[in-house]
């Protein structure tokens, strides 16, 4: 028995392989109508007997006295175009097993829980069909279990606390995880890594993993304000539960699972989505060199606003971002958002001008919409405030949600407001709500504090990057800074989840009085290969790229949409190497960055066309870099002639980095 020994033989319902019959899954039944799945590899047991089901706040349990009433198979194989992204085909290959279950004793309730096995991972839901025996269903509590078998190491991080999606990933056994986020990464004793997290997160709460005991985690649903934190009305299906399943990380990161688990486009023509480069009235602000409110140091004027737009003109960036330019600034904004206007413009800040102005010099103004976590206000003035960016041209939109966890401040029926999660089941609604209305005015969004990806930019192609974990902002802030492992960390965990707005490019490496960031410059370089975002700021003060102007030069050469992505080297929390080719040209970028260990890694050029040479662009750290001293800005940059058969040394100082361009001769 693959679920393990039962006093009596349990049923076996169904059975699935991966395309390549490597991974294998099977869903049995015990005497008493539980139901359970496990998950094989290359023979061995990875995911033990795991139960599956639901305890409802208005009718009993579904999660006993299952019956089979009829099972399915089926096989997928296509490939998809991607409008923006890692690489621009996608293959979606895998095998299907459906089960159809009842539960005979309950008027014949009715649900159906359904596996897709790629060679890459398992995903699988539940599908809730119209019934008039549960016309209504309140899910008090999702039972979904993943019982890890081999001993494993977890890289994680808190959930259901203050900061969100923003604390630091934690490394401890999986058996010491508490309440965790996910993407939640696993390395076991073998080598293998898999990555557990969802895809598809649509009307219903975000999955948190709750350690039971041992190695057993069980879905925990963010929970509701007023009620069962789910409740839906006749048919539904819930998110895909996912497993990225790899021999490294670097494997995990190369899966287009979770991608593959939402619908295809339903936007139609979304060329008015533009991946792209920009810079803004931002990091300046983080340094407390200008405030966000008005006053004497008030960041968002015409005046300081057209040397950002001159600026970006000059260095080919396409956007411009400028924060605190509307008003409700002023006063204790954080978690009350109450004064907020998304029309209404500072005195010294001329939107329809600047506009203007950014458009005669082929730049855009990036929107800004910071809520304060406060949904009600923001839903009541969303439709004005994007009417108002699309009138003047402004066609993409940083959004902001920042407040503490559970205080985010929502609509109630009777008129009135109540506090809540953010990833609870009506801020999801809100998230979508806010991407699919901006669609309407041919506006992408670039959300911070936001609901975790689950991969939905492939249905909805203008939700064009997140943030979703702790940014660079906390390495100005330095409360304290972000470690020098944060980044190959986020990687191999926030990363796979989809676009990262990290905002990286900081090449005076200094946060708020000088304090230094733990980083080289060549790794800040080549964190714009590494951390993926296909709308992404070079964040630095202006006068910060005009004093180096070399390193400066890749920020301004590396594009921000790819036509294929390979990850060479990759290690959790140690080191990352990755290729990605120019969707727009044939050239390709490489980035490189490690943690605080200094690292000699062979690269080979294989991903680079036979029988053509290249000049290699190489920003290196040089022979004294290190993070820990005034040497991090020790940089070397330097041209060679490769091909596809060379093979170079990327030598890595202490939280240091390599960025290379490969240009055909």
């Amino acid at each position: 028995m693959l679920l393990g020994a039962t006093a009596h033989a349990d049923e076996v319902l169904g059975t699935v392989s991966s395309p390549n019959h490597a991974i294998s899954v099977a869903v049995e039944r015990d005497d008493g109508g539980h139901i359970a799945y496990a998950v094989q590899r290359n023979g061995k047991p990875l995911i033990a007997s795991s139960k599956l089901g639901f305890l409802l706040a208005n009718a009993p349990q579904l999660d006993i006295g299952f019956t089979l009433a009829k099972k399915t198979t089926s096989d997928h194989d296509d490939t998809w175009e991607q409008p923006w992204g890692e690489r621009r085909y996608v293959r979606n290959h895998y095998q299907e097993l459906r089960l159809e279950l009842v539960q005979k004793e309950l008027n014949n309730r009715r649900l159906a829980v359904v596996f897709r096995v790629f060679d890459d991972g398992v995903g699988f839901r539940y599908e809730f069909p119209d019934q008039p025996e549960l016309p209504d269903t309140r899910i008090s509590d999702e039972l979904t279990e993943f019982v890890v078998a081999p001993k494993a190491t977890a890289w994680w991080q808190e959930a259901g606390e203050k900061a969100a999606l923003e604390y630091s990933i934690r490394k401890t056994p999986l058996a010491e995880v508490g309440m965790a986020n996910t993407p939640l990464t696993i390395r076991t004793e073998d080598g293998t890594h898999i990555a557990f997290h969802e895809a598809a997160l649509v009307d219903y709460a975000s999955m948190w993993l709750r350690k039971v005991d041992g190695q057993k985690l069980r879905a925990h649903l963010t929970p509701s304000a007023y009620g069962a934190p789910v409740e839906r009305h006749g048919a539904f299906t819930t998110p895909w539960r996912t497993m990225q399943i790899a021999d490294n990380a670097a494997g995990l990161y190369m899966s287009d699972l979770v991608l593959n688990l939402n619908e295809p486009n339903k936007l139609g023509d979304v060329s008015w989505v533009h991946p792209s480069k920009f810079v803004g009235v931002w990091w300046e602000m983080h340094l407390e060199n200008s405030t966000w409110g008005s006053g004497a140091k008030h960041g968002a004027t015409t005046a300081n606003t057209k040397r950002y737009i001159d600026f970006a003109a000059r260095n080919g960036f396409r956007g411009v971002l400028v924060e605190g330019w509307n008003l409700g600034w002023d006063g204790n904004w954080s978690g009350s958002g109450s004064s907020f206007s998304f029309t209404q413009s500072y005195p010294d800040f001329d939107l329809p001008a600047l506009s203007a102005y950014a458009q005669q010099k082929g730049v855009r103004l990036i929107g800004h919409h910071e809520t304060g976590g406060n949904v009600a206000r923001y839903e009541q003035q969303m439709d004005a405030g994007y009417q108002l960016y699309a009138k003047l041209g402004v066609d993409s939109i940083k959004s902001g949600y920042v407040t503490d966890g559970g205080e985010a401040i929502f609509p109630s029926a009777d008129g009135g407001t109540h506090f809540g999660y953010t990833d609870s089941q009506e801020g999801v609604r809100h998230y979508l709500k806010a991407v699919t209305e901006a669609a309407r005015y041919k506006l992408a969004i670039d959300t911070h504090e936001p609901v975790k990806d689950t991969g939905l930019r492939r249905t909805y192609p203008n939700w064009i990057s997140r943030e979703g974990a702790r940014g660079m902002e906390y390495n100005a802030w330095g409360n304290p800074i972000n470690s020098v492992d944060h980044e190959v960390n986020l990687v191999f965990t926030r990363m796979l989840s989809g676009p990262m707005d990290y905002t990286p490019g900081i090449l005076s490496l200094e946060g708020v009085k000088g304090r230094p960031i733990n980083s080289t410059q060549a790794k800040q370089l080549a964190s714009f290969v590494v951390i993926y975002s296909p709308i992404v700021m070079a964040a630095d003060l202006m006068e910060n790229y005009e004093k180096y102007p070399g390193p400066f030069k890749f920020i301004k050469d590396v594009p921000t949409d790819w036509a294929d992505t390979r990850v060479l080297h990759g290690a959790m929390g140690e080191y990352a190497t990755i290729a990605r080719k120019d969707r727009h040209s044939d050239n390709w970028y490489v980035g490189s960055i490690t943690d605080g260990t200094a690292r000699t890694l062979p690269l080979a050029l294989t991903f680079l066309d036979p029988g053509k040479r290249y000049v290699a662009e190489i920003y290196r750290d040089g022979e004294q870099a290190d993070y820990r001293n005034s040497h991090r800005f020790d940089i070397v940059i330097e041209k060679q002639t490769v091909t596809a058969a060379t093979v170079l040394q990327l030598k890595l100082a202490p939280g240091g980095g390599q960025a290379i361009r490969f240009t055909p001769q």
